[in-house]
């Protein structure tokens, strides 16, 4: 192997090592949907690119702008629809999974440069794709700019009202969807009372895994705010089951599914819950301040604080739990989330628009949080933050991300076919590409 192929699976390794154990038959999956093509790799390699970005230098980061609430694995198709606490349907950064405290321009870089991949898969010109990149950062910053002169932050919002085009469709798509058409999908009447589906990735549980799950239930509801709380009925467990199947981002993690019921007794308004074991997140493997590490429980501890921090109205029922020891991060699953969809998205003119509003999207994460945020381990005002480290420089910075963007997306499209490569002769040790190897 050369020894950027050794540093890819060494990477990988370190950061999915026991998962892999635990699990070799979902990372075969999910190695096979990375080696689809560099776009899909990129998704699934986020240690590889913050075992990359902690050795390059970063001039805009400084004491503030390093420590950051960040999502930390933003691209192009973590973005999507999600109903507020406050019953608005918004269009933001979705998938808290690797969120945590870093460089503000590790969530803009990234995104960047999965802007550039994703237009070289349709074919789209380099100078197109610098224009589409410099579009982002621009709205990036003007939102940022937006939040200093503001004084209430949580005013703004990609609503429904507020939006057009390919995002305001996603939202009226969002709007269509029910609590009823999810819950027939993942439940079924058995007498008088909804049960979970028996569907694939569905797993029954013995009676001493079901009670742990049950008792680490009951201290999830522990860590929801006071303010946030539902009463009467709302909680009471109807049926729990294990559960299968994620995305290439998930791969091996244990996951439990919880109906509950609800905000009355009426069936159309029963609950589903995840509750998912909180992963590593890939930001936490090159911040090396004990003070942030420290500030978390577990993983799943991690998830939901880093959400809240996140989001100015975040999901009413999201907590955190352990069991066996382990952290898990528990949320609704909604069913008012649509992603958005790059397939019809072709063009460098119907592709601009949306940018400019994913650029706002992401000032907001890193500008706007929950009003039960912990503000602990940030204490000051990002935006602030960020308009001075950048104040005066803002070509400087754009052209810094756009080059950026393409030079990581030339190295990703290297790293892909040295992945395949490595995947397919059964250089990944513990993953071997077959089953029966």
């Amino acid at each position: 192997m050369t020894d950027r192929s050794e540093r890819i699976v060494d990477t990988l390794v370190e950061a999915f090592a026991d998962l892999m154990t635990a699990d070799p038959g979902a990372f075969r999956t999910k190695f096979r949907k990375m080696a689809a093509d560099p776009f899909a790799f990129y998704r699934g390699s986020a240690c590889l690119f913050y075992a990359d970005v902690a050795e390059r230098d970063d001039p805009w980061a400084d004491e503030r702008t390093s420590r950051v609430w960040i999502q930390g694995d933003l691209h192009a198709e973590n973005f999507g629809t999600y109903m507020d606490g406050d019953g608005v349907l918004i269009f933001d950064v979705n998938d808290f999974d690797e969120a945590y405290v870093g460089h503000f321009t590790w969530d803009v870089t990234r995104f960047a440069a999965s802007m550039a991949l994703l237009g070289w898969r349709k074919a789209i010109s380099d100078a197109d794709i610098s224009r589409l990149v410099e579009r982002y950062v621009r709205a990036y910053l003007d939102q940022v700019r937006w939040f200093v002169d503001q004084a209430d932050d949580r005013s703004f919002a990609l609503r429904l009202d507020t939006t057009d085009g390919a995002v305001h469709q996603v939202l009226q798509l969002a709007k269509l969807r029910t609590r009823v058409a999810l819950l027939d999908g993942i439940t079924e009447t058995e007498g008088f009372d909804r049960v979970l589906r028996e569907v694939p990735g569905l797993r029954r549980l013995e009676d001493g895994e079901r009670a742990a799950v049950l008792d680490a239930f009951e201290r999830y509801l522990e860590s929801i705010p006071q303010a946030k709380r539902l009463r009467g009925v709302a909680y009471r467990v109807k049926d729990v089951a294990g559960r299968s199947g994620f995305g290439i981002g998930s791969a091996g993690l244990p996951a439990y599914t919880v109906l509950i019921e609800g905000y009355n007794q009426a069936l159309d308004n029963d609950v589903v819950l995840s509750m998912k074991q909180g992963n590593v997140a890939s930001p936490s493997r090159v911040v090396t301040d004990p003070a942030i590490s420290g500030a978390f429980r577990h993983h799943g501890h991690r998830t939901a604080v880093s959400q809240r921090a996140l989001q100015a109205h975040a999901d009413p029922l999201l907590g955190w739990t352990d069991l066996n020891g382990v952290g898990f991060v528990v949320s609704e699953v909604s069913p008012y989330e649509a992603d958005l969809d790059w397939s019809e998205l072709t063009e460098p003119a119907e592709i601009a628009p949306v940018v400019d509003n994913l650029g706002r999207a992401t000032a907001k994460v890193h500008c706007v949080a929950d009003s039960d945020a912990d503000h602990s381990l940030v204490p000051f005002q990002t935006e602030e933050a960020i308009a001075e480290v950048v104040g005066g420089r803002e070509d400087e910075f754009v052209g810094w991300v756009v080059e950026f963007a393409h030079d990581y997306a030339a190295r990703v499209r290297e790293d892909h076919a040295l992945f395949v490569d490595a995947f397919r002769h059964g250089r990944i040790p513990g993953v071997a590409a077959s089953a029966e190897s």
